[in-house]
Protein backbone atom coordinates (compact mmCIF):
# COMPACT_ATOMS: atom_id res chain seq x y z
CA UNK A 1 0.00 0.00 0.00
CA UNK A 2 1.47 2.95 -0.78
CA UNK A 3 1.80 5.96 1.64
CA UNK A 4 -1.60 7.89 1.90
CA UNK A 5 -0.89 9.55 4.63
CA UNK A 6 -1.82 12.97 3.13
CA UNK A 7 -4.53 11.47 0.72
CA UNK A 8 -6.29 10.87 4.40
CA UNK A 9 -5.65 14.30 6.67
CA UNK A 10 -6.94 15.77 3.22
CA UNK A 11 -10.14 13.87 3.35
CA UNK A 12 -10.47 14.08 7.01
CA UNK A 13 -10.62 17.80 6.73
CA UNK A 14 -12.85 17.56 3.37
CA UNK A 15 -15.30 15.60 5.85
CA UNK A 16 -15.00 18.05 8.85
CA UNK A 17 -16.17 20.73 6.88
CA UNK A 18 -19.57 19.67 6.20
CA UNK A 19 -21.71 20.22 9.42
CA UNK A 20 -23.62 17.02 10.02
CA UNK A 21 -24.79 17.32 13.56
CA UNK A 22 -26.52 14.09 14.15
CA UNK A 23 -30.74 14.47 14.18
CA UNK A 24 -30.12 17.18 11.16
CA UNK A 25 -30.15 17.01 7.50
CA UNK A 26 -26.42 17.62 8.13
CA UNK A 27 -25.85 13.30 8.04
CA UNK A 28 -26.91 13.46 4.67
CA UNK A 29 -25.10 15.98 3.23
CA UNK A 30 -22.08 14.14 4.36
CA UNK A 31 -23.24 10.67 3.44
CA UNK A 32 -23.64 12.23 -0.40
CA UNK A 33 -20.33 13.70 -0.68
CA UNK A 34 -19.02 10.26 0.65
CA UNK A 35 -21.32 8.66 -2.46
CA UNK A 36 -20.33 11.19 -4.70
CA UNK A 37 -16.67 10.11 -3.87
CA UNK A 38 -16.98 6.57 -4.43
CA UNK A 39 -19.14 7.34 -7.44
CA UNK A 40 -16.01 8.76 -8.92
CA UNK A 41 -13.73 5.98 -8.39
CA UNK A 42 -13.17 3.85 -11.61
CA UNK A 43 -14.12 0.69 -9.49
CA UNK A 44 -17.45 2.28 -8.69
CA UNK A 45 -18.10 3.94 -12.14
CA UNK A 46 -17.29 0.01 -14.07
CA UNK A 47 -19.48 -1.98 -10.98
CA UNK A 48 -21.96 0.87 -10.07
CA UNK A 49 -24.56 -1.49 -8.36
CA UNK A 50 -22.00 -1.87 -5.95
CA UNK A 51 -22.56 1.68 -4.18
CA UNK A 52 -25.91 2.60 -2.44
CA UNK A 53 -27.47 4.65 -0.23
CA UNK A 54 -29.74 2.34 2.83
CA UNK A 55 -32.26 4.42 3.81
CA UNK A 56 -32.35 5.18 8.28
CA UNK A 57 -35.97 2.86 8.36
CA UNK A 58 -38.84 5.29 9.14
CA UNK A 59 -36.74 8.42 9.81
CA UNK A 60 -38.71 11.63 9.75
CA UNK A 61 -35.56 13.36 8.58
CA UNK A 62 -35.25 10.74 5.51
CA UNK A 63 -31.32 10.20 6.57
CA UNK A 64 -29.58 7.48 4.54
CA UNK A 65 -26.14 5.70 5.38
CA UNK A 66 -23.69 4.75 2.01
CA UNK A 67 -22.57 0.99 1.44
CA UNK A 68 -19.89 0.14 -0.95
CA UNK A 69 -18.71 -3.59 -1.74
CA UNK A 70 -15.35 -4.24 -3.53
CA UNK A 71 -14.74 -7.68 -4.50
CA UNK A 72 -11.52 -8.78 -5.17
CA UNK A 73 -10.51 -10.49 -8.45
CA UNK A 74 -7.85 -12.19 -7.09
CA UNK A 75 -9.06 -15.54 -6.01
CA UNK A 76 -11.99 -17.37 -5.56
CA UNK A 77 -12.17 -16.73 -2.08
CA UNK A 78 -15.06 -15.80 -0.08
CA UNK A 79 -13.85 -14.37 2.54
CA UNK A 80 -15.42 -11.01 3.47
CA UNK A 81 -14.75 -7.74 6.16
CA UNK A 82 -17.37 -5.64 7.05
CA UNK A 83 -15.86 -2.01 7.44
CA UNK A 84 -17.74 0.64 9.18
CA UNK A 85 -17.63 4.00 10.44
CA UNK A 86 -20.30 6.84 11.32
CA UNK A 87 -21.03 10.28 9.79
CA UNK A 88 -22.86 12.18 12.08
CA UNK A 89 -20.92 14.32 15.03
CA UNK A 90 -22.50 15.62 17.88
CA UNK A 91 -23.63 19.24 18.31
CA UNK A 92 -21.14 22.67 18.17
CA UNK A 93 -23.18 24.73 20.75
CA UNK A 94 -19.70 24.31 23.23
CA UNK A 95 -17.84 25.85 20.96
CA UNK A 96 -19.50 28.87 22.05
CA UNK A 97 -18.09 32.08 20.43
CA UNK A 98 -16.14 29.91 18.40
CA UNK A 99 -18.51 28.18 17.00
CA UNK A 100 -18.28 29.16 12.85
CA UNK A 101 -15.12 27.65 12.97
CA UNK A 102 -16.09 24.00 14.51
CA UNK A 103 -15.98 22.51 11.28
CA UNK A 104 -13.19 24.52 10.07
CA UNK A 105 -10.12 22.91 11.68
CA UNK A 106 -7.37 24.90 9.95
CA UNK A 107 -9.09 28.35 10.91
CA UNK A 108 -9.90 27.47 14.41
CA UNK A 109 -6.01 26.19 15.09
CA UNK A 110 -5.38 29.85 15.16
CA UNK A 111 -8.75 31.11 16.74
CA UNK A 112 -8.33 29.08 19.62
CA UNK A 113 -4.84 30.72 20.25
CA UNK A 114 -7.19 33.62 21.27
CA UNK A 115 -9.13 31.95 24.05
CA UNK A 116 -7.73 30.44 27.92
CA UNK A 117 -7.41 26.97 27.21
CA UNK A 118 -6.29 24.39 29.66
CA UNK A 119 -2.43 23.74 29.88
CA UNK A 120 -2.66 20.21 28.24
CA UNK A 121 -4.97 21.27 25.35
CA UNK A 122 -2.82 24.49 24.91
CA UNK A 123 0.77 22.45 24.41
CA UNK A 124 -0.82 20.16 21.89
CA UNK A 125 -1.98 23.21 20.08
CA UNK A 126 1.43 24.85 20.05
CA UNK A 127 3.04 21.30 19.41
CA UNK A 128 1.22 20.91 15.78
CA UNK A 129 0.92 17.44 16.09
CA UNK A 130 -2.89 17.79 16.42
CA UNK A 131 -5.92 18.93 14.23
CA UNK A 132 -8.58 20.53 16.30
CA UNK A 133 -12.35 20.59 15.07
CA UNK A 134 -15.48 19.22 15.93
CA UNK A 135 -15.67 15.40 14.44
CA UNK A 136 -11.84 15.37 13.15
CA UNK A 137 -11.51 12.71 16.21
CA UNK A 138 -15.15 11.14 16.41
CA UNK A 139 -15.00 10.13 13.94
CA UNK A 140 -14.33 11.76 10.74
CA UNK A 141 -10.36 10.63 10.06
CA UNK A 142 -11.73 6.96 11.45
CA UNK A 143 -14.11 7.21 7.99
CA UNK A 144 -11.09 8.73 5.73
CA UNK A 145 -8.95 5.62 6.93
CA UNK A 146 -11.30 3.21 5.49
CA UNK A 147 -12.55 5.36 2.74
CA UNK A 148 -8.85 5.57 1.36
CA UNK A 149 -7.92 2.29 1.96
CA UNK A 150 -11.20 0.67 0.57
CA UNK A 151 -10.21 3.18 -2.74
CA UNK A 152 -6.81 1.96 -2.44
CA UNK A 153 -7.41 -1.52 -2.78
CA UNK A 154 -10.24 -1.11 -5.27
CA UNK A 155 -7.62 0.16 -7.87
CA UNK A 156 -5.95 -2.92 -7.68
CA UNK A 157 -8.73 -5.45 -6.94
CA UNK A 158 -7.26 -7.84 -9.69
CA UNK A 159 -4.71 -9.06 -7.31
CA UNK A 160 -7.15 -8.71 -4.24
CA UNK A 161 -8.23 -11.81 -3.17
CA UNK A 162 -11.48 -11.24 -0.94
CA UNK A 163 -14.40 -9.22 -0.85
CA UNK A 164 -14.61 -5.81 1.45
CA UNK A 165 -18.00 -4.28 2.43
CA UNK A 166 -17.90 -0.48 3.96
CA UNK A 167 -20.82 1.27 5.63
CA UNK A 168 -20.39 4.96 6.52
CA UNK A 169 -23.55 4.90 9.11
CA UNK A 170 -26.09 7.71 10.20
CA UNK A 171 -26.72 8.29 13.64
CA UNK A 172 -24.31 6.69 15.78
CA UNK A 173 -24.31 9.55 18.23
CA UNK A 174 -28.52 9.25 18.38
CA UNK A 175 -29.65 5.91 18.23
CA UNK A 176 -27.84 4.23 15.63
CA UNK A 177 -30.50 4.06 13.13
CA UNK A 178 -28.08 4.07 10.34
CA UNK A 179 -26.17 0.80 11.65
CA UNK A 180 -29.69 -0.75 12.47
CA UNK A 181 -31.01 -0.98 9.05
CA UNK A 182 -27.49 -2.00 8.01
CA UNK A 183 -27.43 -5.25 9.55
CA UNK A 184 -30.75 -6.72 7.79
CA UNK A 185 -28.81 -5.33 4.47
CA UNK A 186 -25.53 -7.16 5.19
CA UNK A 187 -27.49 -10.52 5.63
CA UNK A 188 -29.04 -9.74 2.09
CA UNK A 189 -26.00 -9.40 0.49
CA UNK A 190 -24.01 -12.34 2.36
CA UNK A 191 -26.72 -14.58 0.63
CA UNK A 192 -27.08 -12.74 -2.45
CA UNK A 193 -23.13 -12.62 -3.27
CA UNK A 194 -22.17 -15.65 -1.12
CA UNK A 195 -20.16 -13.86 1.27
CA UNK A 196 -18.35 -15.56 4.24
CA UNK A 197 -18.24 -12.75 6.62
CA UNK A 198 -15.40 -13.56 9.07
CA UNK A 199 -15.24 -9.92 11.19
CA UNK A 200 -16.59 -6.25 11.61
CA UNK A 201 -13.85 -3.42 11.65
CA UNK A 202 -14.66 -0.59 13.29
CA UNK A 203 -12.01 2.83 13.71
CA UNK A 204 -13.85 4.91 16.13
CA UNK A 205 -11.84 7.14 18.01
CA UNK A 206 -9.12 5.84 20.71
CA UNK A 207 -8.23 7.99 23.81
CA UNK A 208 -5.80 7.96 26.90
CA UNK A 209 -7.31 6.08 29.60
CA UNK A 210 -5.65 7.78 32.32
CA UNK A 211 -4.35 11.24 33.10
CA UNK A 212 -0.74 11.04 31.02
CA UNK A 213 -1.47 7.55 29.31
CA UNK A 214 1.14 7.15 26.36
CA UNK A 215 -0.34 3.73 25.02
CA UNK A 216 -2.30 3.42 21.89
CA UNK A 217 -5.08 0.48 21.92
CA UNK A 218 -6.55 -1.96 19.51
CA UNK A 219 -10.02 -2.85 21.19
CA UNK A 220 -11.24 -6.67 19.99
CA UNK A 221 -14.46 -7.15 21.39
CA UNK A 222 -16.78 -4.22 23.28
CA UNK A 223 -19.02 -2.78 25.97
CA UNK A 224 -22.54 -3.20 25.76
CA UNK A 225 -25.15 -1.01 27.57
CA UNK A 226 -28.39 -1.16 29.94
CA UNK A 227 -30.40 1.60 30.85
CA UNK A 228 -32.05 0.21 34.34
CA UNK A 229 -34.93 2.62 35.50
CA UNK A 230 -36.95 2.91 38.20
CA UNK A 231 -40.77 3.94 38.41
CA UNK A 232 -41.15 4.65 42.58
CA UNK A 233 -44.74 5.25 43.92
CA UNK A 234 -44.61 6.69 47.27
CA UNK A 235 -47.48 7.89 49.60
CA UNK A 236 -48.44 11.17 49.35
CA UNK A 237 -48.90 13.60 52.20
CA UNK A 238 -49.39 17.04 53.45
CA UNK A 239 -46.12 19.06 53.81
CA UNK A 240 -47.20 19.70 57.58
CA UNK A 241 -47.37 15.99 58.40
CA UNK A 242 -44.92 14.60 56.32
CA UNK A 243 -44.40 11.04 58.31
CA UNK A 244 -47.73 10.00 57.28
CA UNK A 245 -46.30 9.46 53.59
CA UNK A 246 -43.41 7.95 51.83
CA UNK A 247 -41.79 10.63 49.96
CA UNK A 248 -40.64 9.03 46.71
CA UNK A 249 -37.96 11.73 45.83
CA UNK A 250 -36.16 10.17 49.44
CA UNK A 251 -36.85 6.68 47.94
CA UNK A 252 -35.60 8.12 44.30
CA UNK A 253 -32.39 9.58 46.43
CA UNK A 254 -31.65 6.18 48.26
CA UNK A 255 -31.48 4.64 45.25
CA UNK A 256 -29.26 6.78 43.46
CA UNK A 257 -27.00 6.44 46.50
CA UNK A 258 -27.03 3.31 45.99
CA UNK A 259 -26.21 2.63 42.41
CA UNK A 260 -24.51 5.47 41.35
CA UNK A 261 -20.60 5.29 40.81
CA UNK A 262 -20.64 2.28 42.94
CA UNK A 263 -18.04 -0.06 41.56
CA UNK A 264 -19.97 -2.73 43.51
CA UNK A 265 -21.81 -2.50 40.07
CA UNK A 266 -19.17 -2.66 37.50
CA UNK A 267 -19.06 -5.68 35.39
CA UNK A 268 -15.82 -7.57 34.40
CA UNK A 269 -14.06 -9.75 32.15
CA UNK A 270 -10.20 -11.06 32.25
CA UNK A 271 -9.44 -8.04 34.71
CA UNK A 272 -11.11 -5.15 32.66
CA UNK A 273 -14.08 -3.66 34.30
CA UNK A 274 -16.85 -0.99 33.22
CA UNK A 275 -16.67 2.13 34.67
CA UNK A 276 -19.76 2.46 37.34
CA UNK A 277 -23.54 3.11 36.90
CA UNK A 278 -24.10 6.77 36.41
CA UNK A 279 -27.35 8.41 36.33
CA UNK A 280 -28.64 9.97 33.01
CA UNK A 281 -32.26 11.24 34.98
CA UNK A 282 -33.77 11.39 38.37
CA UNK A 283 -37.17 14.01 38.89
CA UNK A 284 -40.42 13.31 40.53
CA UNK A 285 -43.41 13.49 38.49
CA UNK A 286 -45.77 16.18 40.13
CA UNK A 287 -47.42 18.71 37.77
CA UNK A 288 -48.55 21.22 39.96
CA UNK A 289 -47.06 22.95 43.24
CA UNK A 290 -48.21 22.33 46.46
CA UNK A 291 -47.58 21.28 50.24
CA UNK A 292 -48.69 17.68 49.07
CA UNK A 293 -45.39 15.54 49.01
CA UNK A 294 -44.99 13.47 45.26
CA UNK A 295 -47.38 10.56 44.51
CA UNK A 296 -44.20 9.07 42.17
CA UNK A 297 -40.72 9.86 40.78
CA UNK A 298 -38.56 7.98 38.71
CA UNK A 299 -34.90 7.44 37.65
CA UNK A 300 -32.83 5.60 35.03
CA UNK A 301 -28.69 5.07 34.97
CA UNK A 302 -26.43 4.08 31.89
CA UNK A 303 -24.91 0.72 33.40
CA UNK A 304 -21.90 -0.71 31.34
CA UNK A 305 -21.36 -4.30 30.58
CA UNK A 306 -19.03 -6.53 29.46
CA UNK A 307 -20.13 -10.49 30.45
CA UNK A 308 -23.62 -9.97 32.21
CA UNK A 309 -27.03 -9.76 30.33
CA UNK A 310 -30.23 -8.44 30.87
CA UNK A 311 -31.59 -10.74 33.31
CA UNK A 312 -28.79 -10.41 35.80
CA UNK A 313 -28.25 -6.55 35.46
CA UNK A 314 -31.94 -6.34 36.64
CA UNK A 315 -31.43 -8.79 39.13
CA UNK A 316 -28.52 -7.07 40.18
CA UNK A 317 -29.82 -3.52 40.38
CA UNK A 318 -33.49 -4.81 41.69
CA UNK A 319 -31.43 -6.39 44.83
CA UNK A 320 -29.62 -2.64 45.05
CA UNK A 321 -33.38 -0.75 45.21
CA UNK A 322 -34.46 -3.06 47.82
CA UNK A 323 -31.36 -2.66 50.22
CA UNK A 324 -31.88 0.95 49.57
CA UNK A 325 -35.69 1.06 49.76
CA UNK A 326 -34.99 -0.50 53.48
CA UNK A 327 -32.55 1.62 54.00
CA UNK A 328 -35.43 4.70 53.68
CA UNK A 329 -37.72 2.37 55.80
CA UNK A 330 -34.85 2.11 58.78
CA UNK A 331 -34.03 6.03 58.77
CA UNK A 332 -37.74 7.13 58.75
CA UNK A 333 -38.55 4.82 61.44
CA UNK A 334 -35.27 6.20 63.75
CA UNK A 335 -36.69 9.64 62.49
CA UNK A 336 -39.82 9.54 63.27
CA UNK A 337 -39.31 7.84 66.98
CA UNK A 338 -37.11 11.15 67.45
CA UNK A 339 -39.67 13.22 66.65
CA UNK A 340 -42.49 11.67 68.52
CA UNK A 341 -39.88 11.71 71.44
CA UNK A 342 -38.98 15.46 71.07
CA UNK A 343 -42.62 16.13 71.03
CA UNK A 344 -44.22 14.27 73.38
CA UNK A 345 -46.68 12.32 71.06
CA UNK A 346 -46.94 8.49 71.42
CA UNK A 347 -45.04 6.28 68.73
CA UNK A 348 -45.77 3.72 66.83
CA UNK A 349 -43.65 2.23 63.74
CA UNK A 350 -44.19 3.43 60.26
CA UNK A 351 -46.10 0.82 58.05
CA UNK A 352 -44.15 0.97 55.47
CA UNK A 353 -42.61 -2.63 53.76
CA UNK A 354 -39.62 -2.52 51.23
CA UNK A 355 -41.19 -3.50 47.96
CA UNK A 356 -39.47 -3.93 44.63
CA UNK A 357 -40.18 -6.15 41.50
CA UNK A 358 -40.01 -5.69 37.65
CA UNK A 359 -42.40 -4.40 34.85
CA UNK A 360 -43.20 -7.97 33.79
CA UNK A 361 -44.07 -8.72 37.65
CA UNK A 362 -46.20 -5.83 37.25
CA UNK A 363 -48.00 -6.85 34.58
CA UNK A 364 -48.17 -10.15 35.44
CA UNK A 365 -50.72 -8.84 38.44
CA UNK A 366 -52.33 -6.31 37.09
CA UNK A 367 -53.44 -9.01 34.43
CA UNK A 368 -54.44 -11.40 37.08
CA UNK A 369 -56.64 -8.78 38.73
CA UNK A 370 -57.88 -7.24 35.03
CA UNK A 371 -57.19 -10.22 32.38
CA UNK A 372 -57.66 -8.83 28.98
CA UNK A 373 -58.69 -5.47 30.00
CA UNK A 374 -55.08 -4.74 30.56
CA UNK A 375 -53.99 -5.42 26.92
CA UNK A 376 -56.36 -3.12 25.71
CA UNK A 377 -55.53 -0.43 27.67
CA UNK A 378 -52.42 -0.61 27.13
CA UNK A 379 -52.83 -0.86 23.15
CA UNK A 380 -55.26 2.22 22.72
CA UNK A 381 -52.15 4.01 24.81
CA UNK A 382 -49.57 2.57 22.22
CA UNK A 383 -51.32 4.14 20.03
CA UNK A 384 -51.60 7.50 21.04
CA UNK A 385 -48.08 7.62 21.90
CA UNK A 386 -47.05 6.44 18.66
CA UNK A 387 -49.07 9.45 17.02
CA UNK A 388 -47.06 11.57 18.93
CA UNK A 389 -43.57 12.00 17.57
CA UNK A 390 -42.42 14.35 20.25
CA UNK A 391 -42.38 11.55 22.93
CA UNK A 392 -39.01 9.63 23.07
CA UNK A 393 -38.58 6.23 23.47
CA UNK A 394 -37.54 6.95 27.52
CA UNK A 395 -40.63 8.67 28.20
CA UNK A 396 -42.49 6.19 25.94
CA UNK A 397 -41.45 3.66 28.48
CA UNK A 398 -42.63 5.39 31.22
CA UNK A 399 -46.08 6.40 30.33
CA UNK A 400 -46.43 2.47 30.18
CA UNK A 401 -45.14 1.90 33.47
CA UNK A 402 -47.35 4.84 34.94
CA UNK A 403 -50.67 3.09 33.23
CA UNK A 404 -50.44 -0.12 34.22
CA UNK A 405 -49.33 0.45 37.78
CA UNK A 406 -52.91 2.86 37.87
CA UNK A 407 -54.42 -0.53 36.69
CA UNK A 408 -53.79 -2.43 39.83
CA UNK A 409 -55.83 -2.21 42.95
CA UNK A 410 -52.40 -2.38 45.35
CA UNK A 411 -51.46 1.08 45.47
CA UNK A 412 -48.65 1.29 48.47
CA UNK A 413 -45.13 2.08 47.55
CA UNK A 414 -43.16 -0.15 45.19
CA UNK A 415 -40.43 0.23 43.43
CA UNK A 416 -41.07 -1.17 39.32
CA UNK A 417 -37.64 -1.89 37.64
CA UNK A 418 -37.42 -1.96 33.91
CA UNK A 419 -35.39 -1.05 31.20
CA UNK A 420 -35.31 1.85 29.21
CA UNK A 421 -34.47 2.28 25.67
CA UNK A 422 -31.87 2.06 24.21
CA UNK A 423 -29.56 -0.93 24.30
CA UNK A 424 -25.93 -2.10 23.16
CA UNK A 425 -25.09 -5.70 23.85
CA UNK A 426 -21.33 -6.19 24.72
CA UNK A 427 -19.44 -8.58 22.43
CA UNK A 428 -17.36 -10.33 24.39
CA UNK A 429 -14.18 -11.77 21.88
CA UNK A 430 -13.54 -14.82 23.83
CA UNK A 431 -11.54 -16.81 21.47
CA UNK A 432 -13.83 -19.74 21.63
CA UNK A 433 -14.86 -19.99 18.06
CA UNK A 434 -12.98 -19.90 14.74
CA UNK A 435 -13.90 -16.55 13.70
CA UNK A 436 -12.76 -15.08 17.61
CA UNK A 437 -9.75 -17.35 17.20
CA UNK A 438 -9.00 -15.82 13.57
CA UNK A 439 -9.66 -12.54 14.43
CA UNK A 440 -7.24 -12.21 18.08
CA UNK A 441 -4.75 -14.40 16.29
CA UNK A 442 -4.53 -11.43 13.04
CA UNK A 443 -4.55 -8.25 15.57
CA UNK A 444 -1.48 -10.08 18.13
CA UNK A 445 0.27 -10.92 14.82
CA UNK A 446 -0.18 -7.30 13.50
CA UNK A 447 0.79 -5.74 16.51
CA UNK A 448 3.99 -7.84 16.74
CA UNK A 449 4.84 -7.05 13.39
CA UNK A 450 4.52 -3.14 13.60
CA UNK A 451 7.41 -1.38 13.89
CA UNK A 452 6.40 2.10 15.90
CA UNK A 453 7.75 4.27 18.17
CA UNK A 454 4.32 3.60 20.51
CA UNK A 455 2.82 1.24 22.94
CA UNK A 456 0.58 -0.47 21.13
CA UNK A 457 -1.53 -3.27 23.51
CA UNK A 458 -5.05 -5.51 22.84
CA UNK A 459 -7.47 -4.96 24.90
CA UNK A 460 -10.69 -6.97 24.61
CA UNK A 461 -13.39 -4.13 25.61
CA UNK A 462 -13.59 -0.80 23.49
CA UNK A 463 -14.83 1.45 26.14
CA UNK A 464 -17.24 3.97 24.68
CA UNK A 465 -20.71 2.97 23.10
CA UNK A 466 -20.38 2.57 19.41
CA UNK A 467 -21.90 0.36 16.67
CA UNK A 468 -19.77 -2.42 17.25
CA UNK A 469 -22.45 -3.67 19.75
CA UNK A 470 -24.51 -4.35 16.46
CA UNK A 471 -22.82 -7.07 15.02
CA UNK A 472 -23.97 -9.84 17.13
CA UNK A 473 -26.65 -10.30 20.01
CA UNK A 474 -27.21 -12.46 22.57
CA UNK A 475 -28.15 -16.07 22.29
CA UNK A 476 -29.13 -16.71 25.23
CA UNK A 477 -33.12 -16.75 25.62
CA UNK A 478 -33.28 -16.00 28.92
CA UNK A 479 -31.27 -12.61 28.61
CA UNK A 480 -33.20 -11.71 25.90
CA UNK A 481 -36.40 -12.40 27.16
CA UNK A 482 -35.67 -10.59 30.06
CA UNK A 483 -35.07 -7.44 27.87
CA UNK A 484 -38.01 -7.34 25.82
CA UNK A 485 -40.93 -8.55 28.60
CA UNK A 486 -39.10 -5.29 31.16
CA UNK A 487 -38.52 -2.89 27.80
CA UNK A 488 -41.71 -1.28 27.56
CA UNK A 489 -42.26 -0.15 24.23
CA UNK A 490 -40.05 -2.99 22.73
CA UNK A 491 -41.01 -3.89 19.36
CA UNK A 492 -42.96 -0.78 18.83
CA UNK A 493 -41.91 2.33 19.83
CA UNK A 494 -38.16 1.15 19.87
CA UNK A 495 -37.04 -1.53 17.66
CA UNK A 496 -34.17 -3.62 17.59
CA UNK A 497 -33.12 -6.42 14.85
CA UNK A 498 -32.28 -8.76 17.65
CA UNK A 499 -32.82 -11.73 15.02
CA UNK A 500 -30.78 -10.55 12.14
CA UNK A 501 -27.55 -9.39 14.95
CA UNK A 502 -28.30 -12.88 16.50
CA UNK A 503 -27.53 -14.04 12.62
CA UNK A 504 -24.96 -11.69 12.06
CA UNK A 505 -23.27 -12.96 14.60
CA UNK A 506 -19.46 -11.33 14.38
CA UNK A 507 -16.69 -10.60 16.38
CA UNK A 508 -15.62 -6.90 16.39
CA UNK A 509 -11.96 -4.95 16.34
CA UNK A 510 -11.40 -1.49 16.54
CA UNK A 511 -8.55 0.14 14.83
CA UNK A 512 -9.12 4.06 15.36
CA UNK A 513 -6.99 7.53 15.58
CA UNK A 514 -5.47 8.15 18.83
CA UNK A 515 -6.90 11.89 19.92
CA UNK A 516 -8.40 13.64 22.71
CA UNK A 517 -11.28 15.36 24.15
CA UNK A 518 -14.27 13.48 21.90
CA UNK A 519 -17.51 15.69 22.71
CA UNK A 520 -15.40 18.66 23.89
CA UNK A 521 -14.63 22.15 22.01
CA UNK A 522 -11.05 20.93 22.33
CA UNK A 523 -11.72 17.92 20.57
CA UNK A 524 -8.82 16.80 18.55
CA UNK A 525 -6.76 14.10 16.60
CA UNK A 526 -2.94 13.39 16.95
CA UNK A 527 -1.33 13.31 13.21
CA UNK A 528 1.54 11.07 13.08
CA UNK A 529 -0.11 8.10 14.83
CA UNK A 530 -3.90 8.82 12.97
CA UNK A 531 -3.03 9.55 9.46
CA UNK A 532 0.43 7.17 9.39
CA UNK A 533 0.48 4.45 11.95
CA UNK A 534 -3.24 4.00 12.38
CA UNK A 535 -4.47 3.18 8.59
CA UNK A 536 -1.36 1.07 8.30
CA UNK A 537 -2.54 -1.01 11.64
CA UNK A 538 -6.25 -1.51 9.82
CA UNK A 539 -4.79 -2.09 6.25
CA UNK A 540 -2.30 -4.83 8.04
CA UNK A 541 -5.39 -6.24 9.56
CA UNK A 542 -7.47 -6.63 6.70
CA UNK A 543 -5.14 -8.45 4.85
CA UNK A 544 -4.38 -10.82 7.28
CA UNK A 545 -7.58 -12.08 7.91
CA UNK A 546 -8.30 -12.33 4.07
CA UNK A 547 -4.86 -14.22 3.64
Amino acid sequence: MKDISKKIEALTLELAGIRSVVGTRGENDVAERIYTKFKEMSYFRRHPHRLQYIPAAGDPLGRKSVLATVKGEGGNSNKTLVLIGHIDTVGTSDYGMLEEYATRPLELAEKLREVELPEDVLRDLESGDYLFGRGVFDMKCGVAILMTIVESIAQDVASFDGNLVFAAVCDEEGNSAGMLSVVPELLRLREQEGFEYIALLDTDYSAPRFEGDKTRYIYVGTVGKLMPSFYVVGSEAHGGDPFKGLDPNHLSSAIMLEIDFNTRYCDEAEGEVTVPPISIRQQDLKQEYSVQTAKASYLYFNYGTHSSGPDEVLAKVMAGAETAFRKVIDSLNAEYEKYCLANGFPHEKLPWQARVISYAQLYEAVKAEKGEEVDRVLAALEEKLLADDSIDERIYALRMVETLHSMWSDQRPVVVAYFSPPYYPHVYVRGESELEKKLLDAVREVIANTDVPYDIQLKKFYPYISDLSYATAPQDVDALDSLRNNMPGFGKKYYLPLEAMQELNLPVVNIGPFGKDAHKFTERVEKNYSFVVAPKLVYDTIMKLLR
